[in-house]
This record gives structure tokens, C-alpha cells and sequence, in this order.
């Protein structure tokens, strides 16, 4: 079936209904397919590994959108985070929060910040003191794009049963649950990184409020692509270093190009 582009829902609603709880993916399968495009050139960005860790190089000053592909026959739905801030509500990013709801075989570009249900700050490479993470003082993960999805509780009519006994609840233990935060990523690598996501201007982008009731309070998919700078990664060693454009013109050439220029003044004093 092929997948198309729909408008997208944007999920506030039903959020109570999960637990803040955020543990390893309860499936590896890749329900959503997570791909980077820079809007500026309109190529996709290709993906290195290094490291057991995924890789693009993003160009500073270009806007990216973010292409998420739902691939499966139900809705799910996708917690995109952006240098670590949930990229619907500016909060530091969580499993358990606000997300975007794919429609069967969807896809969809997310192409900025969400500032309502009508427009985006769009997402914009840049220097890391000018990103919106830096400038809001949450330096720690800058350089990742991931998402965390959740498949949609199925609505199946129970059939009717004695009740079963019941048990109480363990109060400080959800208490905990609902306490733990993803550890704050290192800063500084032995690499640093050069680039973060900037909040930049605005675009039209609608969206609208739906319901969704996750069948799990744990994510059945997290992905997590890191970026930064050509050179960055060049200096990594995750690309080539790129030789310097005058490196093949050491011997002369007939045709060097450009035009003809105004001989020096002095000139005739030469002879």
C-alpha cells in the first residue's frame, strides 16, 4: 500500500490514562521509520553508523524537516523529541507526553517547533549557542532526533466474567514511577558537538486535537538519530575529511577559468 501525506493529529487528550513510567521498548520492530530531509536542498540526509550509534550531517543555516512513516494497518503514536525537547511542547522530552498521531501507512514531515494548532518554528541547524535548547538552558542533548511510538489500545467489547479478586495498590511505588526522568545525555565528548536545532521563523502548519489511549505505559519503539556538523563528523571520523578544492590544480591549466583581469600598473617596468 503506498503511504501518503495526510493531515496530522496532535494528541493532548488521554494523556492521563499512561503512567510516567519510561523503560526499555517493549518491541524492537520498527513501527515508524524516522528519516531527515533537508528542506533547503530537498535531498535526504544519508544515515552513518559509527559506534552503534546513527549519524547525519546537518548543514548549518539549512532548514531539515523530520519524515516519520507509519508502517503499519493502525494508528500509533509518536513522541518526537529534538535535542531533547519534545518538539509539541517545549518540555524536556518524555515517553509519557503530548505527540503526534499517524493514521494507517501514513507519512508525514514534521517541520518545526509546534507553537499552535495553526504554525511551526521551523527546525533549522545552527550554532549551538543559538539553538533552542542552549537558549533555553537544556545544553545536554543537543545533537539528537528520536522518537518513542505507542500502538493505540484496541477497543474490544470484554465479555462478561465474575470479578476477580482485588489488590491494592503499592502508592510509593507509583509514586517512584512517576518520578523517573530519562538520564540528561554528556555534553561534552571527547569530540564536542559543533550544531543544535534553532527555533526559526515561522510556517503555516495546521494540525488538530485527537484521542489516543496507549495499549502500554511503555514505548514499543524508541529510535534516536545523532547530528552534527560535516566537519564535526569528519573530525570523528564518521565521513571523510574532504580535500581542499584547490588540491587538483597544483600543475597548470589551460582553462583555470574566470575572466581577464587588469594587468598591474606596473607592468611595462617589469620589461
Amino acid at each position: 500500500m503506498s503511504h501518503t501525506i495526510r493531515p496530522i493529529a496532535i494528541l493532548f487528550a488521554a494523556l492521563a490514562a499512561t503512567a510516567a513510567a519510561i523503560a526499555s521498548p517493549v518491541a524492537s520492530a520498527q513501527l515508524v521509520r524516522m528519516d531527515v530531509v533537508d528542506r533547503d536542498t530537498g535531498q535526504w540526509l544519508p544515515e552513518y553508523n559509527h559506534r552503534r550509534e546513527g549519524w547525519i550531517a546537518g548543514m548549518p543555516g539549512h532548514r531539515y524537516g523530520v519524515r516519520l512513516t507509519n508502517t503499519t494497518g493502525e494508528r500509533v503514536l509518536v513522541v518526537l523529541s529534538v535535542d531533547g525537547v519534545n518538539a509539541v511542547t517545549g518540555q524536556t522530552a518524555h515517553p509519557s507526553q503530548a505527540g503526534y498521531v499517524l493514521e494507517p501507512w501514513q507519512s508525514t514531515e514534521i517541520t518545526g517547533w509546534r507553537k499552535s494548532y495553526n504554525d511551526v518554528a521551523q527546525f533549522v541547524f545552527t550554532s549551538l549557542p543559538d539553538s533552542y535548547a542552549a537558549r533555553t538552558g537544556r545544553p545536554d542533548n543537543i545533537g539528537t532526533i528520536g522518537v518513542a511510538v505507542f500502538r493505540e489500545r484496541a477497543h474490544v467489547r470484554p465479555m462478561p466474567m465474575p470479578a476477580p479478586p482485588i489488590a491494592r495498590g503499592n502508592s510509593d511505588a507509583a509514586k517512584s514511577a512517576r518520578s523517573v526522568s530519562p538520564a540528561a545525555g554528556n555534553a561534552y565528548e571527547s569530540q564536542a558537538q559543533r550544531i543544535g536545532t534553532e527555533h526559526g521563523e515561522r510556517e503555516w502548519s495546521p494540525t488538530r486535537s485527537t484521542e489516543f489511549v496507549r495499549a502500554s505505559t511503555q514505548p514499543n519503539q524508541i529510535t534516536q538519530l545523532r547530528y552534527d556538523s560535516p566537519n564535526a563528523l569528519a573530525s570523528r571520523g564518521i565521513l571523510p575529511r574532504q580535500s581542499p578544492h584547490w588540491s587538483s590544480r597544483r600543475s597548470p591549466q589551460a582553462f583555470p577559468g574566470g575572466f581577464v583581469a587588469d594587468p598591474p600598473r606596473d607592468y611595462r617596468q617589469r620589461w
